[in-house]
């Protein structure tokens, strides 16, 4: 029950912050253009230049290039490629948008989550170092519920429930059966979140690859409706074809760093938790050698 209550508030904390990233990258995506609009200069005198014939792209003079410039040629900004798009390729580039702030939500997460508990489990090992049984460990650790904790009260309770019983070997097997489900239930607690990332980087580039193709077949039949060849006229639907493919890998590479990165460092946590597994078993070993030194004088006596 612990562990699903912990589950279900980290996946509560991942959404949240998501949604807050999400505004946050909306509002400055929705204030860059107003505000470029707003700081633009205006040129009465070269609106007034602006003609029908500098709007023609065969327009040779330079004065009417230059008001072609200002008032004929396509905006290659990537907010105005995402805005001429179509919806299709909107819809790819915003389901892209959207797992690349996932990615860096669950970057952000786990890198705290996995320094927090690499850093504890290191400071109770070094604790229960000079510990002589499991009492003398939980009393060194206190009330703290840490993975460790939970193998030293394991272990407690094995002995508790296997009062009576004469085979040590049975109890330091029944024991390290439970040291390997808290193993598990370690694994899976931290490496939650880290699936997302593999489906992310496996995933984006093919997503921005179909929106991509989506988009150039759509400037294909642009072209065979406007009967053109112009350049102009096809470089703007391509380039916002391929914006989809850019975003796609922006959202796939650092997706797959980061979960490289993790693996290794989720590798190394795990090694920790082994540690503190063999640990929590030697305790056990030494308490029952102890409480059967004075067993055979016992049998002797009878």
């Amino acid at each position: 029950m612990h562990d699903i209550l912990s589950a279900k508030g980290r996946g509560i904390f991942l959404f949240r912050t998501t949604l807050k990233l999400l505004s946050v990258l909306l509002v400055i995506g929705f204030a860059a253009p107003l505000a470029a609009q707003q700081t633009a200069p205006s040129s009465p005198g070269v609106a007034q230049q602006a003609t029908p014939q500098a709007i023609d792209p065969s327009a040779a003079e330079a004065p009417k290039g230059k008001a072609a410039v200002t008032t004929g040629m396509h905006d290659l900004s990537p907010w105005a490629m995402f805005t001429n798009a179509d919806i299709i390729v909107q819809g790819v580039m915003l389901g892209l948008a959207f797992a690349s702030l996932v990615t860096w939500t669950v970057a952000i997460a786990k890198l705290m989550e996995l320094s927090t508990s690499q850093n504890r489990l290191k400071k109770d090992l070094k604790r229960i170092a000079d510990s002589r049984s499991l009492s003398e460990a939980q009393l060194a650790l206190g009330k703290k519920e840490t993975v460790l904790s939970s193998m030293l009260a394991a272990a407690m309770k094995e002995g508790r429930l296997s009062a009576g019983i004469s085979s040590d070997s049975g109890i330091k097997e029944r024991a390290a059966s439970s040291f390997s489900e808290i193993v598990r239930a370690e694994a899976r607690r931290i490496r939650f979140g880290m699936g997302a990332l593999a489906t992310i980087g496996a995933t984006s580039p093919f997503v921005g690859l179909f929106g991509t193709v989506w988009g150039i077949m759509n400037s294909f039949i642009g072209i065979s409706k406007s009967q053109t060849t112009n350049l102009a006229v096809v470089a703007p639907g391509i380039a916002e074809a391929l914006l989809a493919t850019a975003i796609g890998l922006v959202a796939a590479i650092p997706a797959v760093i980061i979960y490289n990165h993790f693996a290794r460092v989720t590798k190394t946590y795990m090694e920790f938790v082994s540690r503190a597994s063999g640990a929590a078993g030697r305790l056990l070993s030494r308490d029952l050698d102890r409480t059967g030194v004075h067993a055979p004088h016992a049998r002797a006596a009878e």
